[in-house]
C-alpha cells in the first residue's frame, strides 16, 4: 500500500522560510519521480514542483521558481520542499505525490503565510 505522509507545515510570516518533508512507503521510491502539489481554499489543485528519479532533475512552477527547492533522500525514501521568501499567496495545503499518480495523496500539510 502506497503511503505518503507530509509534515513541516505551520504558520510563517511573509518573507520567512519553511521546509516540508514527505515520508513515503509502499513503492519503489528510487525509481519514482515525485511532485509537490498545493491547494488553496476555493482553488484548484496546483502543481508546484517535480523531481525525477535517481539523481533527480527538477522543475518548478513559475510562481515558485527561484524561491522553492525540491530535493530527495533516496536512502530515507523522503522528498523535501524548501520554501524561501514565502508570500501570502503560498498559503495552501501541500501534498506530495508520485508524478504518475496524483490521485493517491496523503493528508497534506497546511502552510499559512500571514503577518
Amino acid at each position: 500500500e502506497v503511503q505518503l505522509v507530509e509534515s513541516g507545515g505551520g504558520l510563517v510570516q511573509p518573507g520567512g522560510s519553511m521546509r516540508l518533508s514527505c515520508a513515503t512507503s509502499g513503492f519503489d521510491f528510487i525509481t519514482t519521480a515525485m511532485s509537490w502539489l498545493r491547494q488553496a481554499p476555493g482553488k484548484r489543485l496546483e502543481w508546484v514542483s517535480s523531481i525525477n528519479s535517481g539523481w533527480g532533475s527538477t522543475s518548478y512552477a513559475d510562481s515558485v521558481k527561484g524561491r522553492f527547492i525540491i530535493s530527495r533522500d533516496n536512502a530515507k525514501n523522503t522528498v523535501h520542499l524548501q520554501m524561501n521568501n514565502l508570500k501570502p499567496e503560498d498559503t495552501a495545503v501541500y501534498y506530495c505525490v508520485q508524478v504518475r499518480d496524483w490521485g493517491t495523496r496523503g493528508q497534506g500539510t497546511q502552510v499559512t503565510v500571514s503577518s
